[in-house]
């Protein structure tokens, strides 16, 4: 085992951390209102963040999982909007890697580089009002119309919806086949019946919008259908492994950033004492690392296996429980750390914490991911 950066990684790391900073950091969206522009998004688009583990020859950067993760890392640890950084990585590991890799050539030369240069944005579409977690229970439905399907279905939750150009989403063309009877597809946003609602209020990552998609006879063409029919789940499982190892590692972008602040703020003086060295104030503090570390840890693991072929589905949610029950319990240490200050907007603490508590809930409940834990050790 190696636990250092390469060379290349190193540099990788400081060039993006410095430039991330010089264009992005300029402070968080306080409101559900303020959520990305398209001129920021560009701007993550022109660091490379939109398209790092896409295909060189579509304008991608063909990073594999572990060097996507440690640059999602640094974009999280650098900037200050975390939901921006959220919305690029949904963007890319839940939309673009299905593209990448079930869409059919003509689909995939279309639209990868778009996708890789900020051009478009996607949104990945599945949840629905009465199918979230079971994705079995899908109620929008593909129904075949000469060289292609037609569409109708309404779906919830899906992040970058509003400002979205293209959405993966989920339909059932075999409602007798249960799992097997979902398909995956592209929707152009401006196919006939498409509809796309406003952004959600939502207590945080307030940079990124989340909105409903609904469909109304949409015509779909054979040649934006991802993978063969009936693959739909298996191509979900197969984006959400990136995205369920790839993308909490904003998060601990997140808490490292946290941290390191949270130290500097125990430098202030109390009762004649530095108050990192009241017991109360370093013990905690040291909790903050080790939940850090370990959570580190298990997701490069499971970004590694993922490099080397033998992605395990158990090690990439007990890397996602980890990195997301460690976000929210690191954000409440620090927030009591600073005090008053820390529940203030303008110190950045608090939103913090708002943008963490989600995190144990998408890309998969936490219960969901314990009972894949179980399941893996055979229980």
């Amino acid at each position: 085992m190696d636990f250092e950066l390469t060379p290349e990684q190193r540099r990788r790391d400081g060039e993006l951390d410095a430039a991330v900073r010089d264009r992005l950091g300029d402070g968080c969206p306080s409101t559900s209102d303020d959520h990305f522009t398209r001129d920021r998004w560009r701007v993550a688009a022109g660091l490379g963040l939109t398209g790092l583990c896409l295909p060189v020859e579509h304008g991608g950067q063909g990073l594999g999982a572990l060097d996507t993760a440690l640059c999602l890392e640094t974009f999280g640890r650098a900037c200050p909007d975390t939901g921006l950084v959220f919305g690029v990585a949904a963007h890319l590991l839940a939309c673009a890697v299905a593209v990448r890799d079930f869409a059919s050539p003509a689909t995939a030369a279309e639209l990868l580089p778009g996708l890789a240069n900020g051009d478009l944005v996607a949104a990945n579409a599945i949840t629905e009002d009465e199918a979230g977690s079971d994705v079995g229970r899908l109620t929008t439905k593909a129904v075949p119309d000469g060289d292609g399907y037609r569409l109708t279905g309404a779906k919830s939750f899906s992040t970058n919806a509003p400002l979205a150009d293209v959405f993966v989403t989920y339909a059932v063309t075999d409602p007798t086949a249960g799992f097997l009877g979902n398909t995956g597809f592209v929707v152009r946003r401006d196919r006939p019946g498409v509809e796309v609602g406003p952004p959600m209020t939502k207590m945080g990552l307030h940079g990124c919008p989340a909105g409903r998609l609904t469909m109304s006879d949409t015509p779909v063409p054979a040649s934006d259908r991802l993978g063969e029919p009936g693959q739909g789940g298996a191509i979900f499982q197969h984006s959400m492994g990136w995205e369920r190892a790839c993308l909490f590692a904003v998060y601990l972008g997140l808490m490292d950033a946290q941290l390191r602040r949270t130290v500097r703020h125990t430098r202030r003086r109390q009762f004649g004492r530095r108050i990192g060295e009241f017991q109360a104030v370093s013990h905690p503090i040291a909790e903050m690392r080790l939940r850090l570390d370990g959570a580190r840890l298990l997701l490069y693991r499971a970004c590694w296996r993922m490099d080397h072929g033998r992605a395990d589905a158990t090690e990439i949610s007990l890397a996602k429980i980890a990195v997301s029950e460690a976000a929210v319990a690191n954000s409440v240490t620090a927030m009591q750390v600073f005090g008053g200050a820390g529940y203030l907007t303008e110190t950045g603490v608090e939103a913090q914490l708002r943008d963490s508590l989600p995190a144990k809930v998408f890309s998969g409940t936490n219960e969901i991911h314990r009972g894949i834990v179980a399941r893996g050790m055979g229980l």
